[in-house]
């Protein structure tokens, strides 16, 4: 495999849909909104795309120093575990990841939000954090991936902040019915790591990573998952429950929740069989993310159409 093949693979860009699916959302309702300014979608997308693979690059690292990335791992081979790329070489990318993304997000907020200091002031802060939580996931003493609180943290970025901070950009002003769109994608997006620590339990626990999965075991995790799943599909309905002259076509995105029915009887089968080579879990973990992906977009081009 060459050079640029192992770093492709360790940018995980398969990975990338998952974190565009909040900012295509949000440039949704700025477009039904009438505010949609293409600059400022383009430097979101940027900033969110080098967020993630900041994300991507710091779990490869933190993985392979803890030992929860080994020789038993049943998911994708991880570049610094295999020895593609070295410790060194792994810490560069950070570091350059780190100075893009910062890059990238400090032009987003001179595009978007000019002389106004106070949304200056919570932004930065905003961004700051969201780079912190991008490294700390698994990397350093205290990696909160390793402490339960990943889910919440796909939640928070991939859900809230994505869609609401977004908007916002656009908009300067926020509403609280955005919340229901937003909380629909940060439940789906934590669905799909979900599956990710329901595949990895056994190696998890063997590496003193504790996740949600760990503490509560598969079958109650699966649980969760279904709650997730149909607490995502009751706030998008819910949402255009609040819109005006909505007609039934315009519930299209509900296609996308077939392929996450169907994948949680896959994910049942599974944990019910007690099945340990990842195959199922990584097929599925793939379906829940596009289908991620496929309900913003669907979402996106209803809020475009009622202009």
């Amino acid at each position: 495999m060459s050079k640029v093949s192992i770093w492709l693979s360790a940018l995980r860009l398969r990975t990338l849909p998952l974190a565009a699916a909040s900012i295509i959302l949000g440039a949704g309702l700025a477009i039904q909104a009438q505010i949609f300014d293409l600059l400022i979608f383009s430097l979101s997308l940027m900033t969110a795309l080098l967020l993630q693979i900041l994300s991507n690059l710091a779990n490869d690292y933190g993985d392979a120093n803890s030992g929860a990335d080994n020789v038993q791992r049943v998911g994708p081979a991880r570049a610094m575990q295999s020895g593609a790329i070295s410790q060194k070489s792994m810490k560069m990318a950070i570091l350059l990841t780190t100075l893009l993304v910062s890059v990238s997000g400090i032009t987003l907020l001179v595009v978007a939000l000019g002389s106004n200091a106070t949304s200056w002031a919570i932004f930065l802060l905003l961004g700051l954090l969201a780079i912190i939580a991008a490294i700390t996931y698994t990397m350093g003493k205290l990696p909160y991936g390793y402490r339960a609180m990943g889910d919440f943290s796909v939640f928070l970025f991939f859900g809230l902040l994505g869609v609401v901070g977004s908007y916002y950009l656009y908009a300067l002003t926020l509403s609280w019915p955005l919340l229901l769109p937003a909380t629909s994608v940060g439940l789906l997006s934590a669905a799909v790591l979900n599956i990710n620590n329901m595949r990895d339990m056994y190696t998890d626990k063997e590496a003193n990573k504790t996740t949600l999965v760990v503490l509560w075991g598969r079958k109650n995790a699966f649980i969760y998952h279904l709650v997730l799943i149909i607490g995502a599909l009751i706030c998008a309905v819910c949402y255009f429950g609040l819109l005006e002259n909505v007609q039934t076509w315009q519930f299209v995105f509900l296609l996308s929740f077939s392929p996450l029915i169907k994948s949680c009887l896959r994910l049942k089968e599974a944990i019910f069989k007690d099945l340990r080579d990842g195959q199922i879990f990584n097929q599925e973990l793939k379906n829940t993310a596009l289908s991620t992906f496929v309900f913003s977009l669907l979402f996106a081009l209803v809020l475009i159409t009622m202009n």
